[in-house]
């Protein structure tokens, strides 16, 4: 009975171990971070090279010392796990070599491409040289230096692809025991957007940071036009703070407003139709998945016009905020002589000082609350008053700031108004913020409750299509009057994923799908 124990024990005992055990083909720097990885987390590793014999790992990493360097065939022959991480143009190569040795093995791809492919990837690749092992896409996310130094702060997520759910559960495991975060995004065709994610360039703050260019360089224009041609009223000089600073705060305050309008076109769009299953347009798709751009955006011109504006702030730059003191020198033999000094702020400066202050602390308040770490800490509840309620209020406070700077003059001069700057950047934020107490109206608020739990007005009228028109590629649309389903190459994709999956049989793309649709607060 003893014996059959420690059978047991000693059979169990090598299983784990063979578990525990990966191979690595290749030596590069990747593959030296990873093999340093791997047994930091407990793992026995294996390296593969073409020339064990010419290469000595524990000369150029003393952490490697403990690592086998065997030959590919040797490596593949003593681990179950193995990572593909050698130069994709030698794949081919490598792989046809040991097509049958690889057979119910898992092996990870970890490669890049130089530029994204929209008909295949190098995990989908790969499958097909080896169609007997269990290709798993991983890794590639993740840089060399990442991944050797753990004090990283860079993203720790692991995404993770494959047809076979056993090898993603096997390496989701492995990830795990490496500190990382494993992110399963199912088949191995969705490969092929792993392999983009390295490859993007800020893709969401292009078009929010496009939209802030855009709106500066109107506001710069007016101004140009209204202080120097229309009007000599500053010199060329001033140009550097005192008018750039005027255009940073109109494009701030106008970048805010659109910030909270989003919301307000997407209530409108789903009382419009009656239902919140048709998806929104792509405009507005976009511009409320940007919100959070568009108020960091926001939050930094702002930042630079609160900087700016300490910089000047003196009687000289900003008389109207400032009282005025007459100095009569008397006459000796000549005519007297009369100066102004500026002292103290009269109300117009204590007014706008306070009013902005305010609204740029509540700003900051928000901004603090995008962090993830604090994110993490805010219950739904708490979130929405925030980004909502607080969101509002402070750009009710920043209108209030431009208001006491403009009235004054507004009042003085009636029927310049509409030529003024104060007047002009403040009509987007008006239309924001009159929006919002009307669809709180508890007649509205009841309608649009209703949408948001499902409600339609018209059922049985639904006209909802999947993602796209007919004529573009990737996507599957539904003839709702013709009460059939329209061919196309392949099965739904995520709107902004110019990339199209495969197919995966029918779409279940109808207006009963709540998924496509982001529910407005």
């Amino acid at each position: 009975m003893l014996e059959q124990l420690e059978n047991m024990d000693s059979s169990e005992m090598s299983r784990k171990e063979q578990r525990r055990r990966v191979g690595i083909l290749g030596t590069g720097d990747f593959s030296r971070a990873l093999a340093k990885r791997l047994l930091f987390s407990g793992y026995d590793v294996i390296l593969g090279s073409r020339k064990p014999e010419k290469k000595a790992m524990s000369a150029i990493d003393q952490c490697l010392c403990n690592v086998q360097l065997l030959s590919v065939e040797e490596c593949i022959k003593s681990a179950s796990i193995i990572f593909l991480a050698v130069h994709f143009d030698n794949v081919k190569e490598l792989l046809t070599e040991h097509v049958v040795k690889l057979e119910g093995k898992i092996l990870i791809d970890v490669s890049n491409r130089d530029r994204p492919s929209s008909v295949t990837s190098n995990a989908e690749l790969v499958q097909k040289m080896v169609p007997s092992c269990k290709v798993v896409k991983a890794f590639n996310v993740i840089s060399a230096y990442a991944m050797e130094n753990d004090y990283n702060s860079s993203s720790k997520q692991v995404f993770i692809s494959s047809n076979s759910e056993q090898a993603r559960d096997v390496v989701a495991n492995i990830a795990k025991d490496m500190n990382f975060r494993p992110v399963d995004f199912g088949g191995l065709f969705a490969a092929r957007r792993i392999e983009k994610h390295p490859l993007r360039l800020f893709p969401e703050w292009r078009g929010p940071l496009g939209f802030a260019v855009g709106v500066f360089n109107v506001w710069l224009l007016y101004l140009i036009y209204i202080y120097y041609i229309a009007d000599s009223v500053y010199k060329w000089e001033q140009l550097f703070v005192k008018v750039l600073n005027k255009a940073i705060c109109m494009t701030g305050i106008t970048t805010l407003s659109v910030t909270y309008l989003a919301s307000s076109f997407a209530t409108v769009f789903q009382i419009y139709y009656g239902t919140k299953h048709i998806r929104f347009s792509r405009w507005l798709d976009k511009w409320l998945k940007e919100r959070k751009q568009l108020g960091l955006i926001s939050f930094a011109l702002i930042s630079i016009h609160v900087i700016m504006s300490v910089l000047i702030m003196s009687p000289t730059y900003l008389s109207s905020w400032y009282h005025s003191t007459e100095i009569t020198v008397p006459a000796n033999l000549t005519a007297p002589f009369q100066f102004k000094q500026g002292t103290w702020m009269n109300w117009k400066g204590e007014a706008a000082c306070l009013v902005g202050t305010i609204a740029y602390v509540v700003i900051c308040f928000i901004c603090a609350t995008t962090f993830p770490s604090v994110t993490d800490t805010l219950n739904w509840r708490e979130w929405r008053f925030v980004q909502s309620k607080m969101g509002h209020a402070a750009l009710l406070l920043s209108v209030g700031h431009v208001l006491v700077m403009g009235l004054p003059g507004w009042l003085l001069k009636p029927h310049l108004i509409y030529k003024s700057i104060t007047f002009l950047c403040s009509i987007l934020p008006w239309i924001t913020l009159l929006l919002k107490p009307l669809f709180s109206l508890p007649c509205v608020d009841r309608y649009v409750m209703k949408l948001s739990k499902g409600w339609e007005r018209h059922e049985d009228k639904c006209k909802a299509d999947c993602v796209r028109p007919v004529k573009h590629e990737g996507y599957v649309a539904i003839d709702m009057n013709a009460d059939k389903q329209m061919s196309c190459q392949d099965a739904c994709a995520c709107p902004d994923d110019r990339i199209p999956m495969m197919n995966i049989g029918v779409s279940d793309c109808g207006c009963a799908s709540d998924d496509l649709v982001l529910n407005v607060p």
